[in-house]
């Protein structure tokens, strides 16, 4: 969900935007500038909100039309920040069939966010993913590094207060 509208306000500081810049007047003038400038972008900022691609429009004078397409097309790119705790649910078909969709749905509620979303206080962020790896552990979910197996629903609250 690459263009879901983030709920947490852009925070760049002067010394990113300088860094950005650097990385602009690097690459500016150059066929096909883009791509580095964006993955440089993500870089500094560890996503590519509105605020970072009008920067790059204005620097590169590129519409924003088409930082946006090229921004949502990719997935590398992300135009919403990465919690603190990253939460990642498998949903490929082992973990999915022993419930990881009830395991995400639950996470979904209790966080108050959606699919790539981070929470307001920035501290956490959910996304799906598709195998971690851990078929027989299913379902799995992960938090940063840190892997949880055998889940059921019940254990959403026990693992968010973790890291509460």
């Amino acid at each position: 969900m690459a263009n879901t509208k983030t709920v947490v306000p852009f925070t760049g500081t002067a010394e990113q935007e300088q860094r950005l810049q650097k990385v602009i007047e690097e690459h500016k003038g150059q066929k096909g500038a883009l791509m580095p400038v964006l993955q440089g972008a993500q870089e500094i900022y560890g996503y590519l909100p509105i605020e970072v691609q009008k920067m790059i429009s204005l620097g590169l004078d590129i519409p924003l039309e088409e930082i946006y397409g090229v921004a949502t097309f990719y997935s590398q790119f992300t135009l919403n920040p990465k919690g603190q705790y990253k939460i990642s649910v498998c949903l490929g078909t082992a973990c999915y069939v022993k419930g990881s969709g009830d395991i995400f749905q639950r996470l979904q509620e209790k966080l108050g966010i959606q699919s790539g979303m981070c929470t307001p206080d920035g501290k956490f962020s959910l996304d799906a993913c598709r195998c971690v790896g851990a078929c027989g552990l299913a379902p799995v979910l992960m938090v940063n590094d840190e892997v949880y197996g055998r889940l059921t629903v019940d254990d959403v609250d026990t693992i968010l207060a973790k890291y509460q």
